[in-house]
């Protein structure tokens, strides 16, 4: 049976920190890609129960798209972004410099919109991470699904394998002039990678 770990206060402020790094150098990517800066708010990060995603994303039977993609290597966790419906147009409005109400459809340009957004920030996150332990992290291709929230979440779970019963919550707000669209992000590490973040974070 695979140990389990706490998430104390100590671990939850390391992994703001590094949630911090990558996701200001995930907008500083974004920033690149559009030709004009990107701004972010600084990421609160919290410890909340695997059972509760569901209502703090509309409830189970809110229309969403999720975003999902693992991370492999020397540190193992899956990342995913779940968005109602109508955030995800909103993302995908300003991240393509359309006016807002412009996107009220997820066909293949809108779901690699937004595949970017989980592929860039995962990416970052992971980068960061692997900068703390000095080790090699590999991010999967992003998957985009469009569906009920209590579907979505119902392929992470069997996809994870019952790892944990908290994850990670990470909130940060994409900002471009008056516009801003507030995301959530979830992070489910794996025990060993959280047991090697506090044997680091001891070190430093």
């Amino acid at each position: 049976m695979t140990a389990m770990i706490e998430f104390d206060e100590k671990l939850v402020e390391t992994l703001r920190s590094i949630t911090t790094v990558g996701i200001h150098n995930a907008v500083r990517g974004f920033s690149g890609l559009l030709g004009h800066k990107l701004e972010f708010g600084d990421p609160d990060v919290k410890v909340v129960p695997l059972t509760q995603i569901p209502m703090m994303v509309g409830g189970p039977e809110t229309e969403a798209a999720g975003i999902y993609l693992r991370a492999e290597g020397d540190f193992n966790a899956q990342i995913m972004m779940i968005l109602p419906l109508e955030k995800a147009f909103q993302l995908v409005d300003l991240l393509m410099e359309q006016p807002e109400g412009t996107t009220t459809f997820l066909g293949s340009l809108e779901r690699s919109a937004l595949g970017e957004v989980g592929n860039m920030t995962g990416t970052f996150f992971m980068n960061a991470v692997a900068n703390t332990l000095g080790r090699e992290i590999r991010p999967t291709p992003p998957a985009v699904m469009v569906d009920m929230v209590g579907a979505i979440l119902d392929i992470i779970v069997a996809t994870t394998g019952g790892v944990s019963d908290h994850v990670l919550l990470i909130q940060t707000c994409f900002k471009d002039g008056s516009r801003s669209v507030l995301t959530d992000f979830w992070v489910i590490p794996d025990a060993q990678s959280l047991q090697a973040l506090q044997q680091a974070e001891k070190k430093a």
